[in-house]
C-alpha cells in the first residue's frame, strides 16, 4: 500500500524545540573518568547536541565521596569534581542524580549492580543532609552559584523498584524532603526534583506529599520504556514489544503531563526496550523507533533523556562483543549505531514544524523548516512480529519556491548500518584498528541526490522506504 503526504508551507507553523537534546544517560559515574567514555561523549555533544549527562552512583563508595574510617566520616569530592570539571570544560553540564547510599551512611547491606551500589535508606537522615549540604555548597563555591543554578538535582533512581530502594514510599519521600531542604539551604534557586520513578509511578502521591509538606519540586522526573507493563524483566523482549503498541510512550507522557500541569516534565530514562542485551538496540529498528518516539513527544515533555549514549556500561559486567545489544547509541569501540544516526538526523532539523496530512499504517511523515531549508522526515516502523514492507511514498509540498534539486539520506538495512557490515566481516569478537575504521565508515550517513518535480509552487517527490527505516529529504533554500 502506497502512502501520500501533503504539506502547505504557507500555513502557520509551530515552534519545534529540540527537547530531546537536553540530556542523555550514561551508566555509572566512575566511567566518566575513562578516556574512551570522554571521547565518545564529546562526539555525541558535537554531533547530536546533547547538553547534560546523567549517571548513577555519584555517591557510591567507588567514587569516594564519603567514607568512614575509625568511626570518623571523611568527605572527599576530588573524583566528583574531576567528572564535573571535564563536563564543563567541554560545554556540557551534569544532570545530578543523587545516588546511591555511601556505605558509611547505609542502614543495610543490600546492593545492586557490578559496582555494588548500596540501595538502602540512610540510617541517619541528618548525616545524609550534612553530606548533601556540604557537597552542593562545595560545588557552588567551585563553579559559582550562577552555574550550579543551571543544573538539575534529582533525588535517587527508581525508588519504586525494590532493586533500587529497600525502603518504603514514605522513606523515599522523607529522603526527597530532607535532600531538597539541604540543597535549598545552600541556595533557594537551585533546582530539585523527583520522584525519578520507573514506569511513570508515584506521580500523584509525590505531588500530594510535596503540597502537604511545603516541598514543591522544581521539576517532575520519571522513566518509561515501551516494554513497561507488557511483561517482567527476563521475559522475551520481542514478545513484550509485540504486545505493546506504537505511540504508547507519548500516551504515557501525556497522562503525566495532565497530572503535573505546567511543571517541567523530565523523562530521565527511556529507550527502545528495557533489556540491556536487546539485539534490536543495534539495528535500524532502534533508529526508526527513536525518531518516531521523539517526534511524538513534541509539546508534552521538557526533556527526554535516552538511556544511554555508549555501550561503555557495566551494570552487570563489561561485555567485549562489538555488537551485543547494549543500550548505547555507540558501541564499545565508539562506532555509531543506527540509533546514533537517528539522533544525528533529529539534531539537524530546524526549529519550526508544519502540519502534514496523510496517514499510513507504518509510515509517518513530518516537515520541519529552519536553517534555510525544509526537511521532510519519514519513518517506516512496525513493532516486532507486526507486518511491515517496503513502501512507496509520494510527497506534495505546496507553497514551496520550487528547487529543482534535493538530497536524501537513509538509515535502513543497507545504509548507516555498522552491525550489518560487521556481520559481513565475519562478526569478529575483537576487531582490529583497521576493522574499526572500516566500521566507522560503514556507519556514516551518506547524502545522495533526490529528484524533485517542481510545478506552480508545488514540489512533488516519490520516495521508496525500506521496512524499519528513517529517511530524510532536504530542500535547500526553503523555509525559515
Amino acid at each position: 500500500m502506497s502512502a501520500t503526504f501533503t504539506c502547505d508551507l504557507t500555513a502557520p507553523s509551530q515552534p519545534f524545540p529540540h527537547t530531546w537534546e537536553h540530556c542523555v544517560g550514561s551508566g555509572h559515574a566512575l566511567l566518566a573518568l575513562r578516556a574512551d567514555w570522554q571521547r565518545d561523549l564529546v562526539r555525541c555533544h558535537a554531533d547530536l547536541g546533547f547538553r547534560n549527562v546523567r549517571f548513577h552512583g555519584l555517591l557510591s563508595d567507588d567514587v569516594g565521596t564519603l567514607t568512614d574510617q575509625n568511626d570518623q566520616l571523611l568527605y572527599s569530592f576530588h573524583n566528583a569534581d574531576a567528572i564535573f570539571d571535564f563536563l564543563l570544560s567541554k560545554g556540557m553540564k551534569p544532570f545530578v542524580e543523587l545516588s546511591f547510599m555511601p556505605l558509611a551512611l547505609s542502614s543495610g547491606g543490600d546492593i545492586v549492580f557490578h559496582y555494588k551500589a548500596n540501595i538502602t535508606p540512610p540510617r541517619d537522615y541528618g548525616q545524609w543532609a550534612e553530606l548533601i549540604g556540604r557537597l552542593v555548597r562545595h560545588w557552588t563555591e567551585r563553579y559559582g552559584a550562577k552555574e550550579v543554578r543551571s543544573w538539575h538535582f534529582e533525588v535517587w533512581n527508581e525508588p519504586n523498584l525494590s532493586a533500587f530502594w529497600t525502603g518504603t514510599q514514605a522513606d523515599y519521600f522523607q529522603l526527597y524532603r530532607v535532600t531538597r531542604e539541604a540543597i535549598k539551604a545552600v541556595d533557594a534557586s537551585l533546582q530539585v526534583g523527583g520522584p525519578a520513578t520507573s514506569s511513570n509511578s508515584w506521580i500523584d502521591d509525590f505531588l500530594k506529599f510535596c503540597a502537604d509538606n511545603d516541598a514543591a519540586p522544581d521539576f517532575v522526573s520519571t522513566h518509561h520504556y515501551p516494554t513497561d507493563d507488557f511483561g517482567k524483566p527476563g521475559d522475551d523482549t520481542e514478545a513484550q514489544l509485540a504486545a505493546s503498541h506504537l505511540g504508547v510512550l507519548a500516551e504515557q507522557s501525556a497522562a503525566v503531563r495532565a497530572k503535573i500541569g505546567d511543571l517541567p516534565l523530565f523523562y530521565t530514562e527511556w529507550s527502545t526496550s528495557s533489556n540491556p542485551r536487546d539485539t534490536l538496540h543495534d539495528d535500524p529498528y532502534a533508529a526508526a523507533y527513536i525518531v518516531r518516539a521523539v517526534m511524538e513527544q513534541q509539546g508534552i515533555v521538557d526533556a527526554y533523556s535516552y538511556w544511554t549514549f555508549s555501550d561503555i556500561f557495566e551494570e552487570n559486567y563489561f561485555p567485549s562483543a562489538p555488537f551485543h545489544g547494549g543500550f548505547g547509541l555507540m558501541n564499545i569501540h565508539g562506532i555509531p549505531k543506527p540509533a546514533y544516526r537517528g539522533y544525528e538526523i533529529l539534531h539537524d532539523l530546524g526549529d519550526r514544524i508544519h502540519a502534514v496530512t496523510g496517514t499510513h499504517e507504518t509510515v509517518k511523515a513530518w516537515v520541519v523548516s529552519g536553517r534555510n531549508r525544509v526537511s521532510v522526515l519519514l519513518v517506516n516502523l512496525a513493532l516486532p512480529r507486526h507486518a511491515i514492507s517496503t513502501e512507496k511514498v509520494t510527497l506534495h509540498l505546496t507553497g514551496a519556491n520550487g528547487p529543482s534539486k534535493a538530497r536524501i539520506r537513509r538509515i535502513d538495512a543497507d545504509h548507516a548500518n555498522a552491525k550489518a557490515h560487521w556481520q559481513a566481516m565475519g562478526a569478529p569478537d575483537y576487531p582490529t584498528p583497521s576493522d574499526v575504521a572500516e566500521l566507522q565508515k560503514a556507519s556514516q550517513l551518506v547524502w545522495q541526490p533526490q529528484k524533485v518535480d517542481p510545478k506552480g509552487g508545488q514540489v512533488t517527490m516519490d520516495i521508496t522506504v525500506q521496512p524499519q527505516s528513517v529517511t530524510l529529504i532536504e530542500l535547500d533554500g526553503e523555509g525559515g
